[in-house]
């Protein structure tokens, strides 16, 4: 398995948003899922594109997960 590195080259390691939010979508359903795949996607997105993730996923998930939605923006790995 691959291990990724966003300074390494960010062309090659990071998912695009849209595919991240089409996940994130269809894993709603599951607390847990929701939020392992939110914190892959912010670990794999560069920093502009997780902000834009937190304004959609605030939009779409805040009533069901808020909590969710602080802790993993909240991180390190979200700055």
């Amino acid at each position: 398995m691959q291990m990724y590195d966003k300074q390494a080259d960010p062309e090659n390691v990071r998912i695009p948003l849209n595919y991240a939010k089409i996940i994130l979508a269809k894993v709603s359903f599951s607390k847990a899922l929701f939020e392992k795949e939110l914190k892959k996607a912010i670990a794999l997105l560069l920093p502009h594109e997780v902000k834009r993730l937190e304004d959609w996923c605030y939009l779409h998930f805040a009533p069901t997960y808020s909590t969710i939605l602080r802790d993993c923006f909240a991180s390190p790995l979200a700055s």
